[in-house]
């Protein structure tokens, strides 16, 4: 058998790819380890490990992936097309047809307001447009419309807010009928209020699908357009279409109606005049051929000339008294109940005024520029004789300032005047309206009263005379107000026919042929790239969780030791070739002997290869000569600390020295269940006892298998940290020492008990052993400062029971660990090698 020293002189230069996993020149003198180069812990986490983090958990991250992309491609399956239309009305500047200019609120105009167009947007999108596209087209009756509103019910979580009274309630049509005096006297009427909350579902509808946007154009410097594009969004391409278009064409008529200051009701109110006073008309002819049948041609006598010409004269006051009180009570009462048509009659009324004081100040400016150019030439021409600073030019220059103060006074004056007028509401409207018919109704009852006094004095005189009298001034009075209504009817109808509408729809809107919405690719591959990262991140921060040591590098960037060997687990091992050295088939039955005589039992394994690099690195430790006593702890039990133990001694023996195998835990000892020899005499007997060198070296049991030389731990003693820390375990280690190559010594765990520890300071080095994804670094980083504290001198870690087919691992042990299958596993002679 050789020697350890001549192993170590024998060993080839350079030294193996095993052999170089350690350097012996990294202890110092002190026995302490130099500060190891943390390239991991300055670096942190570098792509790699990220990479490997998220390989650890792959599966995590494809179930969030596929998990979260189903679910988004059932949903966008089950949503329904949604389709676009687009139309585009054009906005023109507001403009009168001079020719049909028949009044004085109807007049050339340019309008200059700078609001307008953004006016018309707001308009564009009002309650009241969208409620008079409900009702002309009957949209609160077609069902592919009323589809859409079933199916943007109020959410479930607005009804429990609603129900908790943290939602406001919908104002029900009880409180219109409960309020219908104040209503009455509003100007709006109570049948509008409920009409405008029956059609509210509708108008919201509609907003929430309807855009209204200016069109611009980007390929001049000047973007603004008069072109608005209006789009509806539904389900029904044809519906979508149809909408947006009505929107357009009731918008272009409510804006002609407005510009022309006629209405559904001023139409109705001139016809309804027109029709009472041709009766009227043919009434009095009828009664006046039948007085003349009756009285005959009657004489006025000379007397009663005056008295019957001032009853004329009253009766043609009172008739048109009657007529003005009318048209005065006929306008107030069609817009006391009608906001849109107070809404109509101030605009046109701001419009007008808005006309008069731009004209003013056009044909102001014009005037005032004319008679500067007039000044000025006479300026030029005087200076052809005078220098600048004459009293002929000053007063010129003078006269100029003049003029432009006066302009920008007129200019300043006409914007506050027009500011002012602004301010009007609807209701000073209504008031004007009101107090115009009260003052008609006033002037027609004096008037009455004045002319029933002086028919009572005609009347005495001559009654015949009198009534032919009156029939035919009320005649000829009631056909001038026919005649009269008769050309504002026509005037009405020719200025509502012939005048420019300066709104229109320039381009009809045509069902769209494909959906706008849902993008369902779109949305799924965006799914599917949030949830995969949403997965990797989660992969990472449960990576982030893990206080689990896994690697070499983990080991060496922490503890600052270097790692000496990584051992694979022994489920991760080859099956068939644990079959063929012994083990079982079922679990917990033989893997547990297996593993921890598997150097012995099968040297070729990938496990012994990783115990032969750790006995190695073992007699590399120490620079002229290998370590003759070592200690294998742990921070914890069950990480293998044992089998660990067991295999490094098998190991050294099998390089043909005596080593001998020590089990100082006296708290669970396994040795001779390992080994299958007796217990009732160990380590806890000699050390109770006076030390005799022969009664030692007589109590060690060899092993014929492993030629390992065994002291088992003897009886569990009531008290094994005394005897572990007394002088008698010193001086019993001095006596093996003398004997054997190598002394192996396997403590309980130095996290929960103190034997390792009091060990620790009586051998060479300490090899601490660490579970791979089991020992926390908090405990292990504890583990090496119990170890510093006492001087212990730590060879380094073994990272025991790593997964080699773990993502961790794989590339980094895995062709490692495999190189085995270079022999036949099916060669029966290479199995016992």
């Amino acid at each position: 058998m050789k020697e350890t020293r001549d192993i170590i002189q024998k060993l080839p230069e350079p030294a193996t790819e095993i052999e170089r996993g350690f350097d012996p020149q990294i202890i110092g003198p002190s026995g302490r380890y130099p500060a190891y180069r943390d390239t991991y812990g300055q670096e942190g986490f570098q792509l790699l490990d990220y990479w490997r983090a998220v390989r650890k958990r792959l599966w995590l991250v494809v179930g969030i992936a596929v998990l979260a992309t189903t679910l988004s491609a059932i949903y966008m399956a089950r949503k329904p097309n949604i389709y676009r239309a687009t139309s585009k009305i054009q906005v023109d500047l507001e403009q009168t047809n001079p020719d049909l200019v028949t009044n004085d609120r109807q007049r050339p105009l340019t309008n200059l307001d700078p609001s307008y167009f953004n006016t018309q947007l707001q308009l564009l999108n009002s309650d009241t447009l969208l409620r008079r596209v409900i009702k002309d087209h009957s949209l609160d009756t077609n069902r592919e419309f009323q589809a859409e509103l079933s199916g943007s019910s109020p959410s479930a979580l607005r009804s429990i807010l609603r129900s908790i009274g943290l939602s406001g309630n919908e104002p029900s049509s009880g409180s219109v009928s409960e309020n219908g005096n104040s209503l009455n006297s509003s100007l709006v009427s109570a049948e509008e209020i409920e009409e405008a909350v029956r059609l509210a579902p509708y108008v919201d509808m509609i907003k929430r699908s309807m855009e209204v946007e200016p069109v611009r154009e980007p390929r001049t410097t000047m973007k603004d357009t008069r072109l608005i594009d209006v789009s509806y969004r539904h389900t029904d391409p044809e519906l979508a279409a149809f909408i947006v278009n009505s929107v357009g064409e009731t918008f272009a008529m409510a804006n002609q109606e407005q510009r022309t200051g006629t209405s559904r009701k001023t139409s109705d109110f001139l016809q309804e005049r027109i029709s009472d006073l041709q009766a009227e008309i043919r009434s009095d002819e009828i009664k006046l051929v039948e007085l003349e049948k009756t009285e005959g041609i009657l004489k006025t006598p000379g007397d009663q000339t005056i008295v019957l010409e001032r009853l004329a004269g009253l009766n043609k006051d009172l008739l048109t008294a009657e007529n003005e009180r009318k048209t005065a009570e006929a306008e107030y009462n069609s817009v006391k109940g009608s906001p849109d048509r107070i809404k109509s009659l101030a605009e046109a009324e701001s419009a007008r005024f808005i006309t008069e004081r731009e004209n003013f100040l056009i044909a102001f400016r014009s005037d005032t520029q004319k008679k500067v150019a007039d000044l000025q030439a006479a300026r030029s021409r005087l200076l052809v004789e005078f220098q600048e600073s004459a009293p002929e030019i000053k007063e010129i220059d003078d006269q100029v300032a003049s003029l432009e103060r006066s302009l920008a006074d007129a200019t300043e004056k006409a914007n506050k005047e027009i500011q002012t007028f602004r301010e009007r509401t609807a209701s000073t409207l209504l008031k004007v309206l009101e107090t115009k018919y009260l003052r008609s109704k006033e002037k027609e009852d004096k008037i009455r009263a004045s002319f029933n006094v002086q028919f009572e004095e005609a009347q005495g005189q001559n009654a015949g005379a009198v009534m032919l009298r009156l029939l035919q001034q009320n005649i000829e009075t009631n056909k001038g107000f026919l005649d009269n209504l008769r050309r504002q009817q026509s005037s009405n109808d020719v200025a509502s026919q012939g005048s420019d509408n300066n709104i229109r729809v320039a381009e009809y809107a045509i069902p769209p042929k494909q959906a706008v919405s849902p993008r369902r690719v779109t949305t799924v591959i965006g799914t599917l790239m949030l949830s995969t990262l949403f997965g990797i991140g989660l992969a990472l921060f449960l990576e982030y969780l893990d206080d689990t040591i896994r690697s070499a590098e983990e080991i060496e960037s922490l503890l600052q030791l270097p790692a000496l060997a990584a051992i694979p687990a022994l489920d991760s091992m080859p099956k068939r070739r644990l079959l063929l050295v012994g083990g079982s088939d079922k679990p917990d039955e033989g893997n547990a002997e297996v593993s921890e005589l598997l150097i012995h039992a099968d040297p070729r394994s990938s496990l012994a290869e990783a115990y032969r690099q750790l006995r190695t690195s073992i007699l590399l430790s120490t620079a002229g000569h290998a370590p003759k006593s070592l200690l294998i702890t742990s921070g914890l039990p069950a990480e293998g600390k044992t089998t660990t133990a067991t295999n490094t001694a098998i190991s050294l023996a099998q390089t043909g020295a005596r080593v001998l195998l020590i089990d100082a835990d006296m708290r669970r000892p396994r040795m001779h269940s390992v080994f299958g020899i007796g217990n009732n005499t160990g380590l806890s007997t000699l050390l109770s006892s006076t030390l005799v060198e022969s009664e030692v070296l007589t109590t060690i049991k060899m092993d014929d298998r492993t030629k390992l030389n065994v002291l088992t731990s003897g009886p569990i003693p009531p008290n094994p940290a005394e005897l572990i820390g007394s002088e008698q375990m010193a001086n019993l280690l001095k006596i093996v020492q003398r004997h054997y190559t190598h002394v192996v010594v396997d403590s309980p765990p130095i996290n929960s008990f103190t034997d390792g520890v009091l060990v620790a300071s009586m051998v060479d080095g300490v090899i601490l052993v660490v579970h791979s994804g089991r020992s926390s670094r908090q405990v292990v980083r504890r583990a090496k400062q119990i170890l510093q504290d006492v001087g212990a001198r730590i060879f380094g870690v073994v990272l025991n029971n790593i997964d080699i087919h773990s993502h961790d691992n794989y590339y980094y042990y895995q062709s490692y660990y495999d190189r085995n299958s270079y022999f036949s596993e099916d060669d029966p002679e290479n199995i016992g090698k």
